[in-house]
């Protein structure tokens, strides 16, 4: 142990505290934000740092440039993931460079292009729930829709064959594996995304055209606005990080909503609430198992739990921060009628999720066609025979038997 003027240090508590397990969250946040919203934890790489919980010290940390996330490249930062392979991409970027580079994607998220998505993915929603329907009871609402449904869309979006959505599920669970066959996950994905996206990429040159992935190549074709590497790595962070937090989102939500009947029989009454409940859940249901990227003050800046230096690591625990009783009348209570809702689910500042729109949409669909067709749609099991995917950064089930 560390001692300071003779006295023992104790070390700090492990991160995360307990292993998550169902759409709970830890009440030791709740603890944290009264008490210690500035904790000192042991993250499961790197050593220790600062976790921050109340919602104003969030957002200050996810929009303040004082907290970089460039900073951390290359270096053995407290964080959540094994060390394997880093590299330069829009996810560990500040600005100016970030700026550069979520202006050139943005152009096919615009709201626009966005609604013009919308039909396609009710398009999928429509089909997915037809073969549901088709398999017979029970099935098993996430194999039939809620994994397949965010993968069909980011092909769509991206211009990738659907048929070699298999690959695109290994290299996702590599990505956010946290147990203890981490390592051994990344390493055997290795350069397999990055070769995969640099041959649709020659693809894309032979044959042109106005998806996600021709609008990036004549970024770079054309315009000289990315290298090469920035240019694949862009095509291989949208097709990792582009499906697999919806479809945990989706199978949380509808897990949530089936396992609270009131809440699912309001909703049924009145389908205008969608839109609300969406957003509601999104505060309401935890998505991060643990938090999110680590960041490095760049110089002295005071939280409210007191004072983090320059060169100390931080992470923010977004969950937490939408619980917090302070902005949140009643946090633990599931509202469909909250007013107003500034969650943090899609984040903060220069790195709020691009795809934010996009998943409300899918969200949106989803559960509102679920729904609507299936009016009886309820657990084939109890509720705590439902299967929870381990050892990974994110949270949902492994599994949700339905019957309708």
């Amino acid at each position: 142990m560390a001692s300071t003027e003779g006295q023992a240090t104790p070390t700090p508590p492990s991160y995360p505290f307990r292993q998550a397990r169902g759409v709970g969250i830890d009440p030791e946040f709740a603890r944290l934000r009264h008490d210690a919203p500035l904790a000192r934890v042991t993250m499961p790489y790197g050593g220790q740092a600062w976790l921050v919980t109340r919602y104003e010290d969030v957002r200050t940390v996810l929009g303040d440039r004082r907290f970089s996330r460039a900073a951390t490249l290359g270096r053995d930062v407290p964080r959540l993931v094994p060390l394997v392979q880093q590299v330069s991409s829009i996810l560990t970027l500040d600005p100016p460079d970030h700026t550069r580079h979520r202006r050139l994607v943005s152009r096919a998220f615009t709201p626009r292009r966005m609604e013009e998505l919308r039909p396609k993915v009710e398009q999928f929603v429509d089909e997915l729930i037809d073969e549901l329907v088709g398999h017979g009871q029970p099935a098993d609402m996430v194999a039939h829709v809620t994994r397949p449904l965010p993968v069909m869309v980011i092909c769509e979006l991206l211009g990738v064959p659907f048929g070699e959505r298999h690959l695109f599920y290994t290299w996702s669970e590599a990505m956010r594996s946290t147990g203890a066959d981490a390592v051994a996950k990344m390493k055997q994905a290795g350069q397999l995304p990055w070769d995969y996206l640099a041959d649709r990429i020659s693809v894309e040159r032979e044959n042109p055209s106005d998806n996600l992935l021709g609008t990036l190549v004549r970024a770079r074709d054309e315009e000289e606005r990315l290298s090469e590497q920035e240019l694949v790595s862009f095509a291989v962070t949208l097709l990792l990080a582009g499906h697999e937090t919806t479809t945990d989102e989706l199978g949380n939500f509808l897990y949530t909503l089936l396992v609270n009947p009131a809440h699912l029989e309001q909703l049924r009454a009145h389908p205008d609430m969608l839109e609300p409940a969406i957003e509601e859940l999104l505060r309401f249901v935890p998505i991060g198992t643990l938090s999110g990227f680590t960041r490095i003050a760049t110089e002295d800046v005071r939280l409210s739990g007191g004072l983090v230096r320059a060169g100390d690591s931080v992470v923010v625990q977004a969950d937490s921060a939408n619980r917090d009783e302070s902005v949140f009348a009643d946090p633990d209570e599931l509202d469909f009628q909250r007013e107003p809702n500034r969650h943090l689910a899609f984040g903060h500042g220069p790195h709020h999720c691009l795809g934010a729109q996009l998943a409300r949409i899918e969200l949106r669909a989803a559960i509102g066609t679920l729904l609507a067709r299936l009016p009886a749609l309820a657990l084939a099991v109890s509720a705590h025979e439902v299967s929870w995917k381990l050892g990974r950064s994110a949270l949902g089930p492994q599994a949700l038997p339905v019957r309708w």
